[in-house]
C-alpha cells in the first residue's frame, strides 16, 4: 500500500496556482471518526498494520483485525461496527463471500458500510464486489489520503441515511436542490438568482457540497462525476484540474458579491483532494 502524502500545505499552491486551505480538512477528521469501530480482513501483516495505525491516528477508537473470513464474520455478525474494510484474497474465506453471508445473515453489522481493499481491481471484478454488497471497492495500492477520505465518506453517507432523499443542501449564500438541479446564489433581502451550470459542472459541486466540508479525493470525483468512464485514463487528475479550473472561474464570475478572499470557492487539500469552502458564516 503507498502510503500517501502527508505534509503540511499550508500557504503552499496547487496546480492551477489557487491557494490551498490554511486549515487542513483531513486534520479536522478526528470528531467524525471518534468512537468509531473498523472491522479489517487483510491477512498481510505489514498491510493490516498500516491500515490499523493510519485509522487509530485518524481517530478511530478501535480496528478490530483479522486474517480469515470465518473469524470476521463471526465478530461481525456480534460486534456493531461502524464500518467493514475486506480483502478478496485471504485465507480460507474471503471478504466478499465474508461479506454476502453477513448481509444475507442479518447479524448485528449487516448494514455497516463496507469497502474493498483487494489487489482485484479489473472492471468485472469491482462490479463482482459492489452487487455482493460493497459500498465502495478500491484497488492496491491505495494512498492513506484516498482511504481515509473514502472511509469519511461512506461513514457521512451512512448517518445520512435517515435525511429525505433529494433534500436541499445549504451552504452559506448558496442552496442546492439535487430534484431540481438547480444552484441558486440568495443575493440578499430575500432574492436569489440561479447559477448557471454544465451538467457535469452541478454533478461536481452536488459531490463537494454533499461532503460538508470533507475532502473529496480526485478519484472519488472521477468516479461519481465521469460516470460515463468504465475506466480510469493515466490522464484523470489534468482532465479534473482543467474542469476545476474552470469551474471555479464560472462561480466566481457569477457570485461577484462575495468577498475576494473567498474565491476561490473549490479549493484544494493535500494533495489530491478537494473541498467546496463553507460558507456557514458568510452574512
Amino acid at each position: 500500500m503507498a502510503a500517501g502524502t502527508e505534509s503540511d500545505v499550508d500557504g503552499e499552491m496547487d496546480s492551477e496556482g489557487a491557494t490551498v486551505r490554511e486549515d487542513d480538512p483531513f486534520a479536522r477528521l478526528g470528531p467524525v471518526f471518534a468512537g468509531r469501530r473498523a472491522l479489517l480482513l487483510e491477512d498481510d501483516p505489514a498491510l493490516s498494520d498500516h491500515v490499523a495505525e493510519r485509522l487509530l491516528a485518524a481517530g478511530f477508537e478501535a480496528v478490530d483485525r483479522f486474517e480469515a473470513g470465518e473469524a470476521a464474520l463471526e465478530a461481525a455478525a456480534r460486534v456493531p461496527y461502524d464500518v467493514l474494510i475486506l480483502d478478496r484474497l485471504t485465507t480460507g474465506m474471503d471478504g466478499l463471500e465474508m461479506l454476502k453471508r453477513l448481509r444475507a445473515g442479518g447479524g448485528t453489522s449487516a448494514d455497516a458500510p463496507a469497502l474493498m481493499l483487494t489487489a482485484l481491481g479489473g472492471e468485472r471484478q469491482k462490479v463482482e464486489g459492489l452487487l455482493g454488497g460493497a459500498d465502495d471497492y478500491l484497488a492496491k495500492p491505495v494512498g492513506d489520503e484516498e482511504l481515509v477520505a473514502r472511509i469519511a465518506a461512506q461513514l457521512r453517507r451512512a448517518s445520512g441515511r435517515a435525511r429525505p432523499a433529494g433534500a436541499e443542501m445549504v451552504n452559506g449564500p448558496f442552496r442546492l436542490s439535487p430534484g431540481a438541479r438547480t444552484l441558486k446564489f440568495e443575493t440578499g433581502g430575500g432574492d436569489s438568482r440561479q447559477i448557471d451550470l454544465s451538467p457535469l459542472e452541478f454533478a461536481i459541486v452536488s459531490e463537494l457540497m454533499a461532503a460538508r466540508g470533507q475532502p473529496v479525493t480526485k478519484t472519488m470525483l472521477w468516479d461519481r462525476c465521469w460516470v460515463e468512464w468504465k475506466f480510469l485514463p493515466e490522464n484523470f487528475v489534468n482532465v479534473i484540474d482543467a474542469r476545476i479550473s474552470a469551474l471555479r472561474r464560472r462561480l466566481k464570475e457569477q457570485t461577484p458579491e462575495l468577498d475576494e478572499d473567498l474565491h476561490p470557492l473549490i479549493v484544494s487539500a493535500r494533495s489530491q483532494s478537494l473541498v467546496f469552502r463553507d460558507l456557514s458564516a458568510v452574512d
